[in-house]
């Protein structure tokens, strides 16, 4: 019962705000490439709660270990997302995504998603380079985790920011499930003495 409750749980957070973004009526006079950019951007955030879920190895049936292995997978998916995020805003409005790159753009969401863009490529070019460059575990777990976090705090607060298709009531949901998610697997995996040993 605890399982089938997690994972329903977890299928309302990922649904609800998918479906409310998809029957906006925002999108009523937008084409299908500027809709497909925002669903991408409203799937990376879903996929943005999963991932400390599985590194805690919160989720039923799939214990740390095997979270992590699914992890991987997820992170390459999230990469996608944003990819299919930025390239769709892209081909619907070069000027307004070169001024967010070039952070100039007067809508202040744009610099927090940029930010949170970067960080999520580095964290996967830090995960494709760890056996390359033989990184050490304990700085790897530093270097991933850090980006994890200007990940979090950069998408959960470009969409708080933003008022377009996600509703407010659905978005602050599971921009607070996101931060909760991240806060208790920082404080279960004790990663502030990673931090505090660095900085010594």
């Amino acid at each position: 019962m605890r399982a089938i409750l997690i994972w329903g749980a977890l299928a309302t957070a990922a649904a609800v705000p998918i479906a409310v973004a998809a029957m906006s009526p925002l999108l009523a006079w937008r084409g299908p490439v500027y809709i497909g950019a925002g669903l991408a951007g409203v799937l990376a955030l879903v996929l943005v709660l999963v991932q400390p879920l599985l590194i805690g190895g919160y989720l039923p049936g799939l214990p740390a270990l095997r979270g992590r292995r699914v992890h991987r997978w997820i992170g390459g998916a999230l990469v996608l997302m944003v990819a299919a995020h930025v390239v769709g805003l892209w081909i619907t409005s070069p000027p307004d995504v070169i001024d967010a790159l070039l952070f100039v753009s007067p809508t202040p969401f744009s610099a927090w998603g940029v930010v949170a863009m970067w960080a999520v490529f580095a964290s996967a070019m830090l995960a494709a380079l760890r056996r390359q460059r033989r990184l050490r575990p304990k700085h790897w777990r530093l270097g991933h985790t850090t980006l994890a976090v200007v990940i979090v705090l950069g998408s959960v607060i470009h969409a708080l920011l933003i008022e377009g298709t996600m509703g407010m009531a659905s978005k602050a949901a599971l921009c607070a499930l996101v931060l909760a998610a991240t806060v208790r697997v920082l404080i279960d995996l004790r990663i502030w003495v990673l931090w505090t040993r660095w900085r010594l």
